[in-house]
């Protein structure tokens, strides 16, 4: 159990910011604003507090996978996204022997590349739409904990101090989080020995640009990503100190690319590193970590902002659910024990990939004949992809404080991501759904139902399927649990009432 499982008061109207506000976010990063967003879609005031004083501009994180579109488009943000977008068709991977290894995604994998300052462009407007705002030039100094509320010491751009008090806090303020460093939460991990180039402007010359391409030769790695307008970003690992010039990014593209690209009108040429940290515990008391607050990875794959989102994904229903009386407090202690561990899952993987991209002339030979085998036994395709994707992400059966029962075979545990063959929820829909599958009538359709109007906090869908059963599914995306006929259903309600309030 947490320090202190407390409910807060019910939800209001939402309200740009004052004294009754129950949740405080600190940070107006993108996983930040849809932490915000999400709680005021299901009706809890938020106030957003930015250390700097204005939306700081940058591609940055460009890459968002399938999951996190999904929350873009429950914010009716998609059709926006994918106008200032571009999608990524497949990856190839060029190995140094002549070979290319292409892995298409389909639609169900494919990524929207889009620059960080374009997704927050677009979540400030859903903020507003919703009746938030952010409130820039506030820099957190220190967070008091209480057992009743969580008090946050600002300094604001007039050179006062102000003392913001609220029933839950929400930490995402990045990689150096105030929030957690307050907290005394331990930040455990270390760098990656490992220094990254990142250029962007045009890339003269022939190759497909609905991909994401990657040259494996043995004079090192490099990576050239597409993004809107017609420009490229270059990137891959570089010795520490290499100079920063329009000559250098060319000098990598000759040698490690495929010949032929010219590289002209930077607009940006920069160097970067990354760590690899998990912070000990998402919660303590009242007081919440998502993002680069909470977790940081290698960037290979894109994996961190999707990982964020997903955070304040998982964390706003609960919370939103407690303030409002309908979830037990208890429920907000699976929040840490989930997300850390999908955190490690993005940890491990990564670290591979980084490892892999920068093997020496030995270690990348062998590695060119692994990725070799994996795209003939249809490795790449049926797992590589889906991975990158965010489809294998798996929680812990945490949510009702013990596991549920064992789901029959050839169905999706809980814990695992709804499968892409489930038909998306209806927009209005923000609770559990309980999905039949087979056809739509017969008596476990009928029982379905019935249960449903029992417990209004149920709505019932039913799919086509080889398999007969049902499935509960969380409201962010999530198999809650899984069972094969009419009277498993009987075991929804009991794990219901493990987290209603008593």
């Amino acid at each position: 159990m947490s320090e202190n499982s407390t409910p807060g008061p019910a939800a209001g109207p939402a309200s740009p910011h004052g004294p009754a506000d129950p949740v405080v976010v600190v940070g107006a990063g993108p996983c930040g604003l849809v932490a915000a967003c999400e709680l005021l879609r299901l009706g809890v005031p938020v106030r957003v507090l930015e250390a700097a004083e204005s939306p700081v501009p940058g591609s940055r994180a460009i890459i968002l996978w399938p999951p996190t579109l999904e929350v873009l488009d429950g914010l009716g943000l998609l059709p926006e996204a994918d106008a200032r977008g571009v999608r990524a068709a497949a990856l190839a991977y060029h190995m140094g022997d002549g070979k290319t290894l292409r892995v298409v995604l389909g639609a169900g994998n494919e990524p929207l590349i889009i620059p960080q300052e374009e997704t927050e462009k677009l979540l400030f407007g859903a903020l507003e739409k919703l009746g938030g705002k952010v409130e820039y030039g506030m820099r957190v100094t220190d967070v008091d904990s209480g057992p009743d509320s969580v008090t946050v010491h600002v300094d604001t751009t007039d050179g006062d101090v102000e003392r913001i008090g609220a029933p839950w806090l929400i930490g995402a303020d990045g990689v150096g989080s105030t929030v957690r460093q307050k907290l005394g939460t331990p930040f455990s991990g270390g760098g990656v020995p490992m220094t990254f180039l990142l250029a962007e402007g045009e890339v003269e010359g022939d190759f497909p640009r609905h991909e994401v391409h990657y040259f494996l030769g043995t004079a090192g790695v490099i990576l050239l990503s597409p993004l809107p307008g017609g420009k490229v970003r270059v990137s891959g690992p570089v010795p520490s100190g290499i100079p920063l010039t329009q000559e250098t990014v060319q000098q990598l593209l000759d040698e490690r690319g495929p010949g032929g690209l010219r590289f002209v009108s930077p607009s940006t040429i920069g160097t970067f590193t990354s760590q690899e940290r998990i912070a000990d515990t998402l919660r303590t008391g009242r007081t919440f970590l998502v993002g680069d607050a909470a977790h940081v990875h290698s960037v290979v794959g894109g994996q961190g902002l999707n990982l964020g989102i997903q955070d304040g994904r998982n964390l706003s229903w609960k919370l939103a659910g407690v303030i409002g009386g309908t979830l037990a407090p208890a429920v907000l202690d699976s929040y840490s024990t989930e997300r850390r561990a999908v955190a490690e899952q993005v940890v491990q993987n990564t670290g591979k990939m980084v490892r892999m991209a920068a093997a020496g002339p030995f270690a990348s030979r062998l590695r060119n004949a692994v990725w070799t085998l994996m795209q003939v036994t249809g490795v790449l395709r049926k797992w590589y992809a889906p991975m990158l994707a965010g489809r294998l992400t798996r929680h812990p059966d945490v949510l009702f404080g013990a596991p549920t029962p064992k789901p029959p075979r050839g169905l999706p545990a809980p814990g695992s991501r709804t499968p892409a063959w489930v038909p998306d929820p209806e927009a209005e829909q923000t609770g559990f759904r309980l999905v039949t599958l087979g056809s739509g009538e017969g008596d476990l359709p009928t029982a379905a139902r019935a249960l449903c109007a029992r417990h209004p906090q149920l709505t019932h869908s039913s799919t086509t399927h080889n398999k007969r059963g049902w499935l509960l599914l969380r409201p962010d995306g999530f198999v809650a649990a899984v069972g094969a006929g009419e009277s498993e259903l009987g075991e929804i309600p009991e794990l219901l009432q493990r987290i209603t309030p008593t």
